[in-house]
């Protein structure tokens, strides 16, 4: 399988253990700084952008096991036999998949709001929304973000979308491919199809936000018999940023276990 060579930001020191964070879609590795800088005091924290997103290249192929290839290529180009991961969103999917697939290559395992299943909800007016923004029209972000507005209501979600509309030679142009994602929403709101024996028996913590529903402990079981679960209240699917402290202190808490 053909694999990207990821861009990245990395924090902390080279002699501690490593900790890979995974983002999700439409997302980058900015927006994890905050809490890689914290982890960066106990692991050598590495936030790659993964394919078609950031800085990283695109390719019209992005679905859980190329995405996955990409991951370990990265951790066999630094010499990382094993190391952990924390996934959010689709970034929880590409760790299940690797922890599934390749758990020898796995220390542990943090998965941020997200299961291990197919959810019959899409990104197709999403997409749609931002391929109709004017962009030859657009002379500021606030200007994009009205234009969204009645499209996508919600505020901060419309902000961490506009994070992919760059300024380039004067225009307003999308970071991200747009026809990609189109073509690759079913993948990601899907969970590739696992054998019966596929079970991951490694230390996995799973992470729900308190006011989403993309979890029910019901749906580890199968895959992940042994994982934590957590919830964190007064968060959505974004319980990072929404509730920052909580979520730092239950990965912290995890990994402090032997």
């Amino acid at each position: 399988m053909e694999t990207i060579e990821l861009a990245f930001e990395e924090f902390g020191d080279p002699d501690h253990a490593p900790l890979i964070i995974l983002h999700g879609f439409f997302a980058s590795s900015r927006n994890w700084r905050q809490i890689a800088q914290k982890l960066a005091g106990r692991f050598h924290v590495y936030v790659p952008d993964m394919r078609n997103h950031g800085a990283s290249p695109h390719h019209p192929l992005m679905d859980y096991p190329a995405m996955t290839a990409d991951v370990l290529h990265f951790m066999d180009e630094r010499g990382l036999t094993t190391a952990s991961l924390l996934g959010h969103s689709m970034g929880g999917k590409i760790a299940m998949w690797l922890a599934l697939t390749f758990p020898n290559r796995l220390e542990k395992l943090v998965v941020a709001d997200i299961a291990p299943v197919s959810y019959p909800h899409n990104f197709d007016a999403t997409v749609l929304a931002l391929k109709a923004l004017p962009l030859a029209d657009i002379s500021n972000r606030k200007q994009a973000e009205t234009l969204l507005a009645p499209a996508i209501p919600e505020l901060s979600y419309r902000q961490f979308l506009l994070q992919n509309l760059v300024l380039q030679d004067g225009k307003y142009v999308w970071r991200v491919d747009l026809a990609i994602f189109h073509r690759a929403a079913p993948h990601i709101a899907a969970f590739p199809a696992t054998g019966q024996d596929a079970a991951f028996t490694g230390q996995a913590l799973f992470i729900a936000g308190g006011d989403s529903d993309y979890i029910k402990p019901d749906d580890l079981k199968s895959l992940f018999p042994k994982a934590a679960f957590s919830a964190i209240e007064g968060a959505g699917h974004w319980l990072h940023v929404q509730q920052p402290a909580a979520f730092l202190a239950r990965v912290e808490d995890f990994f402090s276990v032997k």
